[in-house]
């Protein structure tokens, strides 16, 4: 089974502090390497945690607070002084085109590398982004601003050839893909064995959901069931419920309580808010609703399995 990795970079909120950095992420698939959110100091953590810069496909922008959006321009830049030459594709909500456009032209000319802009509709659930591997789908969200979450979700693999039986029966390597792609195979004898008896059935397709900044939302599960990993933030303890309320955060109950109806197999908090020393607080808030909780912390990385 090929990695499917998550690394933190960041999971603070939007007052910076000493302790965390402001959000972004890097998911890892089949050696492909996809951004979410790219806030002040990125590139930073990217030096840190030793992430290379180059196996990274496309950066997603869940909304245009800066403390999700502001490393992206230092960070396209770095790219081009490091003599990047692949395209970089840049997903963020459509009102950010005309402001990227002015600041590319202003920060960053003459890159050497293409960078592409596709603008997103964050209230439509939709496929993003697809490769033979994987597809990416917006989560609409509820914020201050139009917003949305990411669905990284792997596309079934074929079957696993059954090594003994292929060596039995002297079948040539030339038909190994035509077997995992459903065909069975005689023998120059005549007998026939058929494709399930030449095959173990193919891994699960795993998935990674990231919910940013929203306020509890009773339905977003729906969008996310059976999701193998999910990082939902969750700014608030339940005693600043009322905040959440205002500001269109959620608290670490209202995460775990999603987790729970989506059937998640494990819940990463994050975007804690600057009042928090210990988060500790809000893991013991979650594991009373869903036990399969966790922290994210800088330098993290979690196996989506």
């Amino acid at each position: 089974m090929q990695p499917f990795k998550v690394y933190i970079l960041g999971c603070g909120s939007a007052l910076p502090t000493l302790k965390h950095s402001a959000s972004s992420q890097i998911v890892e698939l089949r050696d492909k390497q996809f951004m979410i959110d790219c806030g002040e100091g990125t590139q930073i953590q990217l030096r840190k945690l030793r992430i290379p810069f180059t196996r990274m496909q496309a950066v997603f922008i869940s909304h245009l607070h800066g403390d999700h959006c502001f490393g992206l321009m230092g960070m396209l830049s770095s790219f081009g002084m490091l003599g990047r030459k692949s395209p970089l594709h840049i997903y963020a909500p459509k009102a950010y085109g005309d402001l990227f456009t002015m600041q590319t032209e202003m920060f960053c000319p003459g890159l050497g590398y293409d960078v592409v802009f596709h603008p997103l509709d964050t209230t439509v659930h939709q496929v993003i982004y697809e490769d033979k591997s994987l597809t990416v789908t917006t989560l609409p969200l509820e914020h201050r601003v139009p917003c949305c979450g990411f669905l990284f979700k792997e596309k079934p693999t074929l079957p696993h050839i059954r090594r003994e039986m292929i060596d039995f029966l002297d079948i040539p390597i030339s038909q190994v893909n035509n077997i995992k792609n459903g065909n069975g195979w005689t023998t120059p004898e005549g007998r026939h064995y058929a494709h399930e008896d030449l095959v173990m059935p193919a891994d699960p397709a795993r998935s990674y959901a990231y919910c940013s900044d929203t306020r509890y939302m009773p339905h977003l599960y729906e969008r996310i069931m059976d999701v193998n990993l999910l990082y939902h933030e969750s700014t608030y303890c339940n005693d600043k419920a009322d905040n959440a309320r205002l500001y269109y955060h959620s608290t670490a109950e209202q995460a775990a309580t999603v987790a729970k109806a989506s059937n998640a197999e494990k819940l990463i908090l994050g975007h804690y808010s600057a009042r928090y020393n210990d988060e500790q607080q809000l893991l013991k808030e979650a594991r009373t609703v869903f036990a399969e909780t966790y922290l994210s912390n800088e330098g993290d990385v979690f196996e989506v399995r």
